[in-house]
């Protein structure tokens, strides 16, 4: 189970294949940004040409607003961007300020945590709120905040711990010797009553948010306030956590470097994040080529 709801079970219209694309939504890590976490010239000129021809483009990613500084010289039009797997609506024009918050009840994180501690002992915890993210002593240091606290994840859950009752956007949970895979079925067979489980990290990290949130379901909900059909989407990813996006858009495209199951789950292929694949389909699509085909 992926989420609480099916993102292909989301109603739809348009006009069907072949119909001019209205948004582009695109992740970052391993998909939009190179391996250097850069945005090629490239890049950077299709997605200007793209919102030139009046096609939105929405960053659609698992990291926080904090961690956007990387395509914020890139925003136009709107400035929106979906962050932390769905969970945060942010105005990039804005600095990052929140404009919807999908949260993972705390009542639900820690229903996660016992889970979990139960069925993969060694497994160790940080805590994603709105604030900032805290963690516990032993979770790896991928890229810690200097302004967070360390407890245990029971006590970072609690109400007044580490403060003001902040909603809780994302738990990071890792496992020192699973597979990634094969902690996210885990997982997924274990804790799916109480938040959405997926993944974006080489390693054995996952993320969870609350049921049903995924960058789907709410990628689906910013195109229906703009009257955007999943038809006029076209999508790019290369994780587990793009599978549901891919699933739901219209047209999507997994790139060369990406995960198995995405690979599957997309309509078409382009190129790896390093050879520019998704500048690579937004200048066929500018030239009036809708439907790149699969595996270009």
């Amino acid at each position: 189970m992926t989420s609480a709801i099916d993102p292909r079970s989301l109603p739809t219209t348009g006009a069907g294949p072949g119909v001019a694309p209205r948004l582009i939504a695109t992740d970052l890590d391993g998909t939009l940004l190179r391996d250097d976490k850069t945005v090629s010239e490239r890049t950077v000129a299709a997605l200007a040409a793209a919102e030139a021809a009046g096609i939105e483009v929405f960053f659609v990613t698992g990291r926080p607003a904090r961690w956007m500084d990387v395509v914020s010289a890139h925003v136009h039009g709107h400035g929106l961007a979906i962050c932390a797997n769905g969970a945060a609506v942010v105005d990039l024009h804005a600095g990052g300020e929140l404009i919807e918050v999908r949260p993972l009840e705390r009542t639900d994180a820690l229903s996660t945590v016992a889970a979990l501690r139960a069925v993969a002992p060694g497994t160790s915890f940080a805590v994603e709120l709105t604030t900032g993210i805290h963690y516990e002593p032993d979770y790896p240091p991928f890229q810690f905040d200097a302004a967070a606290s360390i407890a245990t994840a029971e006590e970072l859950l609690h109400e007044e711990t580490p403060g003001s009752g902040a909603a809780v956007i994302k738990l990071l949970a890792h496992h020192p010797s699973l597979t990634p895979d094969d902690f996210l079925d885990l997982a997924r067979a274990t804790v799916a009553d109480f938040g959405s489980v997926t993944r974006s990290s080489p390693t054995a990290l996952l993320e969870i948010s609350g049921p049903g949130v995924s960058k789907a379901s709410t990628l689906a909900r910013c195109c229906a306030e703009r009257g955007i059909s999943p038809e006029e989407v076209v999508a790019f990813g290369d994780m587990p956590n793009d599978i549901e996006m891919l699933a739901w858009a219209g047209r999507s495209y997994a790139m060369g470097n990406a995960h198995p199951a995405v690979l599957a789950a997309a309509s078409g292929r382009t190129a790896p994040n390093g050879e520019d694949g998704v500048a690579v389909v937004i200048e066929r699509i500018l030239a009036g080529c809708y439907d790149v085909p699969a595996g270009e």
